[in-house]
């Protein structure tokens, strides 16, 4: 393919806002009961651990719907796949608005709008490669992971509030509305590809689904992002869902909790505006990805042993710049070191796989519980220690050769 016959359409960033629009909502739905696990429990009668199946849920679905959910993106397209995330979101979230004051129906629907998440998720990489040069595409899959975060600080920030000024009902059917926006912008206004590719490496021809998974995994370098993506994301989803039991025995209230756990994503969304950008620009992943992790343990440590708010907010911040900034950067690195495997399949492969760790770091830090304060420390201390071995793995990565063949061409 010549250069002539390689362009970068602005449409696509509409493709890419309507993407955004679905995936958002979709967060918002996963995370909702996070940051008021206690005041949920006491409205539906159940467990604490029974409020965080709701969040659960998403992680266990996720990882039996996965790789189909790669398959259908990959076999069919990008609007065939994600359009079926975007009707399930809006038609489940509005049910769960529906069925608001009744957690065993909650929970059908919760698993109904869980279905749709890997349908979503998985094509972030897809969108850039289909309609981004190769040096804007950190960036395009760093706003696409944006949008999990941005749906994910709402949700935590917003719900306290809402249950407070008026009922877990109440805000429930107010989410399912704003599901069905999020669903109908990307139905309207998506497209699946550019009339001509974005780049050369666009237009050739990737490996089936089973082929690519199997190249993937054969890879030294996918293997070790594999493993750093259990670490971190695991860490991630454990920390987020437990945010209110985290900071409940330290005297905090619901709303501080909530705070916290949005601002911790909401730092991640600027993360994920700078770093993969910095990404592209410097035409380098793995320093990047090293960054990441090491700066998100320190905050990990702040928030295992800050006792001031202040310092709380702090190291919340410090954790989610840096550690969901490094997700949008190892997703590209994933689909780039291993090329033709389809960009979906390894999307889906490292998202799984902070599923699988996300369940497992939920139920242990559950078990792990202090029984008498119902301290997390003990769990949190572990995780600081996976964390660093997550750093050191990333420093054994090689960087990716699509971005350092990208980076001999600007010379």
């Amino acid at each position: 393919m010549t250069a002539s016959t390689v362009s970068a359409y602005r449409y696509r960033w509409v493709v890419l806002l309507a993407f955004m629009a679905v995936i958002f909502v979709n967060q918002i739905l996963w995370i909702t009961f996070a940051s008021i696990t206690g005041p949920a429990a006491a409205f539906y009668g159940v467990s604490d651990l029974a409020i965080a199946a709701l969040s659960l849920s998403f992680m266990l679905v996720y990882i039996i719907v996965s790789i189909p959910a790669s398959w259908v993106i990959d076999s069919y397209g990008l609007r065939a796949g994600v359009g079926i995330g975007a009707v399930l979101t809006g038609v489940f979230g509005l049910l769960r608005g529906f069925a608001g004051d009744n957690y065993t129906t909650v929970l059908i629907a919760q698993l109904g709008a869980a279905v749709a998440q890997p349908f979503l998720l998985n094509a972030i990489t897809t969108v850039a490669a289909r309609w981004f040069l190769v040096e804007e595409r950190a960036t395009a899959s760093g706003l696409g992971t944006l949008a999990m975060y941005a749906g994910q600080v709402t949700a935590l920030a917003l719900t306290p509030f809402l249950v407070l000024e008026t009922s877990i009902p109440a805000m429930l059917m107010i989410y399912g509305v704003v599901a069905v926006i999020g669903a109908l912008i990307f139905l309207v206004f998506a497209r699946e590809r550019p009339p001509t590719p974005a780049s050369a490496d666009g237009a050739g021809e990737r490996a089936l689904v089973f082929d690519g998974m199997k190249l993937a995994l054969r890879q030294r370098d996918f293997q070790l992002t594999l493993l750093i993506f259990f670490i971190g994301l695991g860490v991630f989803n454990g920390v987020v869902t437990w945010i209110e039991d985290i900071v409940r025995p330290r005297g905090f209230t619901i709303t501080q909790a909530g705070l916290v756990g949005a601002l911790l994503v909401g730092a991640g969304v600027l993360g994920a505006l700078i770093l993969p950008a910095l990404s592209d620009r410097k035409r380098k992943r793995v320093p990047y990805i090293v960054l990441g992790l090491v700066m998100a343990t320190v905050g990990l440590a702040g928030i295992t042993f800050a006792g001031q708010y202040g310092w709380l907010l702090a190291a919340a911040a410090v954790m989610g710049f840096f550690l969901l900034a490094a997700g949008p950067i190892g997703f590209q690195y994933g689909a780039e070191i291993t090329f033709p495997a389809p960009e979906g399949t390894t999307n889906g492969l490292l998202l799984m796989i902070g599923q699988v760790s996300g369940i497992l770091f939920i139920l242990a830090m559950d078990a792990f519980k202090v029984p008498l304060t119902g301290s997390m420390t003990p769990a949190l201390l572990i995780m600081i220690g996976l964390m660093v071995a997550g750093a050191l793995l990333a420093t054994r990565l090689r960087e990716s050769a699509m971005i350092s063949e990208a980076a001999m061409r600007d010379l």
